[in-house]
């Protein structure tokens, strides 16, 4: 557990996740998803059920080279980042990350904080050696974010996402632990 005091003077603990917070971050999903197109979701959220969310927090609390990491403000949930990582061999040695906060919080240094915990949970497992994300073309402040954490881009993946009738590309990145 770590506590960051961020920009607003608010305070920041971040932690990984346990399995009672199943009905919490559904929540936030819903709450998060509607604030952003930026997501690979909207306000719907993901459709899991609350046991099937527990059971994957679990995974995440027991795994050694995949994690996910709240970010909790004023007694609630405001971010999540989670990185996964494969167990077959030829491509243990990579992963993939998702990021999000809530809206109230952009721009107070909360990405930079939980990218941070993601990326030292990653250097710590011994294993992992790249770190990818995907990245809408038109999130330049998230593009901002990745690169001033040390993220490159290598490549464009066009029309990946639609939202309503509109398509937008993506910015696929890397991080070279």
């Amino acid at each position: 557990m770590k506590n960051i005091t961020l920009k607003s003077g608010r305070t920041l603990t971040i932690r990984r996740v346990e399995a009672d917070d199943a009905e919490a971050i559904l929540g936030y999903l819903k709450q998060v998803g509607g604030e952003s197109d930026n997501l690979l979701f909207g306000a719907e959220g993901l459709p899991y059920t609350l046991e099937e969310e527990r059971e994957a927090l679990r995974r995440f609390a027991e795994a050694k080279t995949s994690t996910m990491l709240v970010g909790v403000s004023s007694d609630r949930i405001v971010s999540i980042v989670n990185l996964s990582a494969p167990t077959r061999e030829r491509i243990a040695h990579t992963s993939d990350i998702g990021v999000s906060v809530l809206k109230e919080y952009w721009h107070d240094g909360v990405g930079t904080a939980m990218l941070t915990a993601l990326v030292e949970f990653a250097r710590a497992t011994g294993v992992i050696e790249i770190i990818h994300l995907e990245v809408r073309a038109d999130n330049l402040r998230a593009i901002g974010l990745y690169e001033k954490i040390g993220f490159s881009t290598i490549g464009r993946y066009p029309r990946r996402i639609r939202v309503g009738p509109r398509y937008y590309d993506t910015i696929l990145m890397n991080l070279n632990l």
